[in-house]
């Protein structure tokens, strides 16, 4: 699978917020989107996740435009935003019961993703009592339900302890052996290390960057 961004801008009235943003990928590969806070980052996500609608440009798969194909997009894209996507007042389990059949749901809770992840750990837990890290992780396994060959992720890290980021890069690893695909915008320096490409986000448009484990360098780009 080949995804490709072409010219994407994002426009809020005379603001624009991107302006030319376009890269590849293919399967296997994790494309780090990176930038200083207010960048697009998290804009940008959202226009590829179909939540926001872009201005301009295209996003396809194997060439066919997602941005005007809903149905293609909803099979092939799975999106978690920084936000928690979830009923707070229900438990794990009845969350994942919005996203997976019965059946399956216990499949993946006893051998599948949601065990990878650790759910099963927390299935009967209410959302409203759950750390930062077990919500990160559940929001994961809901946005993974349709088996998504593309993993679109915002700062899925951020604010968590050691041992959940080391859970959810460990997954993200598998899903990456698997032939799976992410886009993720991160500032974390481990998260870093799992991308193939990096992106950097600055005044609208997307710069390639050959990132080499120096953090300083690269924030000096921002």
């Amino acid at each position: 699978m080949r995804i490709e961004l072409k010219h994407i801008s994002k426009n809020y009235g005379r603001k624009s917020v991107l302006k030319d943003v376009s890269m590849t990928a293919e399967s296997g590969m994790c494309i780090g989107i990176l930038g200083g806070n207010g960048c697009g980052k998290s804009t940008l996500l959202s226009v590829l996740s179909g939540i926001r609608k872009a201005s301009s440009g295209s996003f396809t798969c194997d060439g066919v435009d997602m941005l005007r194909d809903r149905r293609l997009r909803s099979k092939i894209v799975g999106y978690v935003p920084q936000g928690t996507p979830l009923v707070e007042e229900l438990s794990a389990r009845d969350n994942l019961l919005i996203f997976y059949g019965s059946g399956e749901l216990e499949r993946e809770l006893e051998r599948g993703t949601l065990k990878l992840l650790g759910i099963d750990e927390y299935i009967n837990v209410p959302v409203r009592k759950m750390s930062g890290g077990m919500k990160k992780r559940l929001s994961i396994g809901c946005a993974v339900a349709n088996h998504p060959r593309l993993l679109i992720l915002d700062e899925p890290s951020a604010a968590l302890d050691l041992i959940c980021k080391q859970s959810i890069q460990s997954y993200l690893r598998a899903y990456k052996r698997n032939g799976g695909m992410i886009l993720l915008a991160t500032h974390d320096e481990e998260e870093l290390k799992l991308c193939d490409k990096w992106y950097i986000l600055k005044n609208g448009l997307s710069i390639p960057y050959d990132y080499d484990g120096d953090v300083s360098k690269l924030i000096r780009h921002f």
